[in-house]
Formats: C-alpha cells, structure tokens, sequence
C-alpha cells in the first residue's frame, strides 16, 4: 500500500485532499448546523459559471472561479439579509443563474475544452504543486487564523437573535463565512469536481453531528472523518482505477451510514434498558 507514496503525483494528491478535506469538513459545521446545506451545492455551480469564464477567456479557471464565486455568495447573503424569501429560495435563483451563464460561456469556447470535464468531476491526480496546492495551502493558513472566530460564529448559528442583542457583527460575520465557503469550494472542486463538492461540505459534518454532543466536538469528529475519508478513498480509488473524487465521497457515505447504524443500536439498548429497569418506588408521605 505505502507503494503508492513513492509516486509524486500521488504525493500531491494527498497532500491536497487532506487540507481539502479540513477544509470543508471545518466550515461544513457551519452549512450543516444552520441549514444551508443547498448553499453548497449553489456555490459549486455558481463556481462552474466561473471557471467557464476563465476557460472562454484563456485564463486559469481558479483566477476568475475565485472571485466570481465570493460575489456570487456576497449576493446570496444580501439578498437572503434584505428580503424576506427563504434561503433556498435565493440560493435556487443565483444557482440557475450561475450555471446558466457557465454553460452559455463553455458554448462560447472554441473546441473541446478538457478542463471544464476535469472541473465537473474532479482530477485530483492531476494536482499541479505550483498553482494548486499553494492556492489550497493558502486557503488552509487563513482558515486557520480563524479559529479565534470560532466561537462567535457557533454562538451565532445557535442564537442569532441573542448573538445581535449582544452587538456581536453578525452580519458582517455572515458575509465574512459565506466568503470562506465559496472559496474553499472553488478549490476543492479540483479533488471532487463541482458535481460532488456540495457533499464534501455535508456527509463529515452531519456524521460529526450524530457522534457528538457538542458543537465544538461536532467540529472535530467532522474535521477527521474529512481527513481520513479523504486519503482512503483516494487510496483505494488509485488501486481500483476508479474517479477520485466519487470514491472520496462514496467512503463519506459509506462512513455516515456505519455510525448511524451504530447510533441507532446504541440509542436502542439504552431505550430497553430504561424499560427494562424496575420502576423507583415514591416516597409515601
């Protein structure tokens, strides 16, 4: 098996999934717990009309995939602050939008554009350690000069209400996690493709959430089963020759589905032997 980390390609492989998989298991707490769990899947998409720009232009696709992708998520959070429809609702009507114009910009592109197929489902074999990685490594090193804000943001996403009449920047705190999001989704679209990276924010999350009792160990039980997801479904798709990133998340799956099984066994011989316990006789006066 170590074999295969004799191969450089691999090298950078792993070393991208595992800050990829940090990555959006660690703001994926945040998707997951406040119920933006389509906000994913909108970004991704608003990232393919992006990249699809960056193709028609002859420019690398995370140059422009970047920065449409933040103004697409600054436009969904304005506009879910400012009126009064459901975030679904608007993160719906910037996905349709987006996706649109990235197909409309792939029409517009002369030839057949390999990129854009790479984009969609993900290379991570073909990581580039000179453009890639330092972009994810980035990434990676801002994120973590966030932690600070950590708990900020929890307190919001549990008590938003609370976390304004405390003249905490809730707002500002929106737009600045909302931000976060679009970017890290643009960069892990080259492990799991834009079809797939909206699962790479949610399967460790909501696994961490039925394992743990608090959000603080939530976010750490989601950060590892990201990490770890990561490097064995890419293992074991380089020994299957199979698509990376569908393995990735296939190992996601297959890991939510363990410990909801295991959850339920346990909450199952909790609940018979409560049942199962003599009854505490009262106290007559």
């Amino acid at each position: 098996m170590f074999d295969i980390l004799t191969y450089p390609f691999m090298q950078y492989a792993l070393i991208a999934g595992v800050m990829v998989g940090f990555l959006a298991s660690y703001y994926g707490v945040f998707v997951v717990q406040r119920g933006l769990s389509f906000l994913g899947d909108g970004l991704a998409h608003a990232a393919f009309g992006g990249v699809a720009l960056g193709i028609l232009l002859c420019v690398q696709p995370l140059w422009i995939g970047v920065p449409f992708t933040v103004i697409v998520a600054i436009g969904i959070t304005w506009v879910r602050n400012r009126t009064r429809l459901a975030s679904d609702t608007v993160i719906g009507i910037f996905f349709a939008t987006s996706m649109a114009l990235g197909i409309i910009f792939l029409r517009l592109t002369p030839g057949y554009s390999p990129d854009a197929l790479g984009l969609l489902f993900g290379s991570i074999l073909t990581v580039n350690p000179l453009l890639d990685l330092w972009i994810i490594a980035v990434v990676t090193v801002v994120s973590l000069f966030t932690i600070p804000l950590w708990g900020r943001w929890s307190y919001a996403t549990f008590d938003r209400e609370m976390g304004m009449v405390d003249r905490l920047p809730v707002l500002r705190d929106d737009y600045l996690i909302s931000v976060l999001i679009a970017i890290t989704v643009v960069v892990s679209v080259k492990v799991v493709g834009i079809v797939l990276v909206a699962a790479f924010l949610v399967i460790p999350a909501a696994t961490g959430r039925l394992m743990a009792r608090t959000f603080s160990s939530m976010t750490w039980y989601s950060i590892a089963i990201g990490v770890f997801t990561a490097v064995v479904g890419l293992l074991v798709s380089f020994r299957l020759n199979l698509p990376s990133g569908a393995t990735i998340v296939l190992t996601q799956g297959l890991v939510f589905v363990i410990v909801m099984l295991l959850t339920q066994l346990a909450l199952g011989r909790g609940t018979k032997r409560r049942e199962a316990a003599p009854a505490t006789p009262k106290n007559t006066p």
